[in-house]
C-alpha cells in the first residue's frame, strides 16, 4: 500500500517510516526540505515536498492511505500548534476526502477527547487535537485515532496497553512502539473507525490490540 505520512521528519514519524517499510508497504515522507530526503530515504520510504502551512495536495497524489503523524512541537506558541495540529490535519483529511483516498490514521493523545482537564500549559493543544479528532471522525473515511501517553526516547519494546479509555494514564511510552502501532493499525479492521489510547505495557501490540 502507498502510504503517505504527514510529519516523516519527526521523531514518530522517521522509525513509521522503518516500520512501514518492514511491512511491505511503500511509505512515501512529506517533507518541506530536500535537507530530509537522506533521512527518509535511509529510512525505507520516498519523499515528497509538502508544507501543511501552504497547499500540499500535491503530496497525496496516487497514496492509497495517510497517516498524520505532524505536530507543531513543545516549544512553539498557541498560533503554530493551531496551525499545525489543527488546520493541518483538518487540511489533510479534506484533501483525502476530496483524492478519493478511503484510509486516514490520526496520531493524537491522551487527553484529546477532554481537553477542558488538561492542564492550562496544555489547553491549546489538547483543544486542537479535539477539533481535528472530531472532523476526521464526522466523515466518511476509514479512520483510526491513536492517543498515545507521554512519549520517550528510549527503544521500543514492542509490549503495550492499550484501551478505548485507559483506567491508569501514568507512564509513558517509546516513540518507536508508538511507530509500531500505527503501522500495525494501517491494514486491522479491528481497529477502523476507532479511537485508543496506548501507553508501555506488558502484551505484545498485536495483542494488546486484538483485545480493544
Amino acid at each position: 500500500m502507498k502510504v503517505l505520512v504527514i510529519g516523516a521528519n519527526g521523531q514518530v514519524g522517521t522509525h513509521l517510516i522503518t516500520k512501514l517499510a518492514e511491512r511491505g508497504h511503500e511509505p512515501v515522507g512529506m517533507i518541506r526540505d530536500t535537507d530530509q530526503v537522506k533521512a527518509i530515504e535511509d529510512a525505507g520510504g520516498k519523499t515528497v515536498l509538502g508544507d501543511l502551512e501552504k497547499d500540499f495536495s500535491q503530496a497525496l497524489y496516487g497514496c492509497e492511505a495517510v497517516i498524520f503523524a505532524a505536530g507543531s512541537g513543545p516549544h512553539t506558541g498557541a498560533d503554530k500548534t493551531i496551525m499545525i495540529d489543527q488546520e493541518g490535519a483538518i487540511k489533510a483529511v479534506d484533501e483525502a476526502k476530496q483524492q478519493g483516498i478511503k484510509r486516514f490514521v490520526m496520531l493524537s493523545t491522551v487527553g484529546s477527547d477532554y481537553p477542558e482537564k488538561g492542564p492550562d500549559e496544555m489547553k491549546p493543544y489538547l483543544y486542537a487535537k479535539k477539533r481535528a479528532d472530531e472532523h476526521l471522525k464526522a466523515t466518511n473515511l476509514t479512520y483510526t485515532i491513536l492517543r498515545p501517553g507521554r512519549l520517550s526516547n528510549d527503544p521500543g519494546t514492542g509490549k503495550i496497553r492499550a484501551s478505548e479509555t485507559l483506567e491508569d494514564k501514568s507512564g509513558q511510552i517509546p516513540r518507536e512502539d508508538v511507530a509500531a502501532v500505527l503501522a500495525e493499525v494501517l491494514e486491522n479492521e479491528h481497529t477502523f473507525n476507532r479511537s485508543f489510547e496506548v501507553l508501555a505495557g506488558d502484551h505484545s501490540i498485536s495483542d494488546a490490540i486484538g483485545q480493544l
